[in-house]
């Protein structure tokens, strides 16, 4: 596959990591000689900080986690490095019987752009305007990169980790 990285099986699915470079050939590579014709979704994340000093794991079992008997139980897990601040996943169905489903992921720094799949899976435009509304995650090459869900005039992109918590100063009638 053009600008493989590594790939994992988890919870009945498969992530393959890519350049994102090269994203937009390991797209076709999928929709066209594997039949991943279906783009359900795209998701940003934000790693902001993961891995450092100070950021909690998780607390579990072999056999997962009860939440009605909180407690350690001696069992803590650190969270694995990330390679880079964000990802961008994919996800992708083939329609057949029995076709696996598939996470195509690339990893990028803050200010990195990623290529636009809109013309590979036509449904990614909106979900790429979303990433970069929210994210603030360049989409370069994209037919219409413009906040969607966000007022145009909005400063930052408010699912970053980084972005200021509070609210909109509220302003009361009786205030001059």
């Amino acid at each position: 596959m053009p600008g493989y990285v590594s790939e994992k099986e988890a919870h009945g699915e498969q992530t393959v990591v890519v350049e994102p470079g090269q994203l937009v050939e390991a797209a076709l590579h999928l929709r066209d000689e594997e039949g991943f014709s279906f783009l359900s979704d795209i998701s940003a994340t934000d790693y902001l900080g993961w891995g450092q000093k100070g950021v909690a794991g998780y607390i579990g079992t072999t056999t997962g986690r009860d939440l009605n008997r909180p407690a350690a139980q001696g069992f803590q897990i650190l969270p694995e490095l990330k390679p880079k601040r964000f990802s961008m996943s994919y996800h992708l169905l083939a329609l057949r019987p029995g076709a696996p489903r598939l996470r195509l992921q690339v990893w990028v720094e803050d200010g990195e752009p990623v290529p636009s799949v809109v013309e590979v899976w036509p449904t990614a435009d909106w979900h790429e305007r979303e990433a970069y509304d929210l994210m603030g995650i360049r989409i370069e090459g994209h037919p219409n990169l413009a906040r969607i869900l966000m007022d145009d005039d909005w400063e930052g992109h408010p699912l970053r980790k980084d972005y200021p918590i509070g609210g909109e100063p509220v302003r009361f009638s009786s205030e001059e």
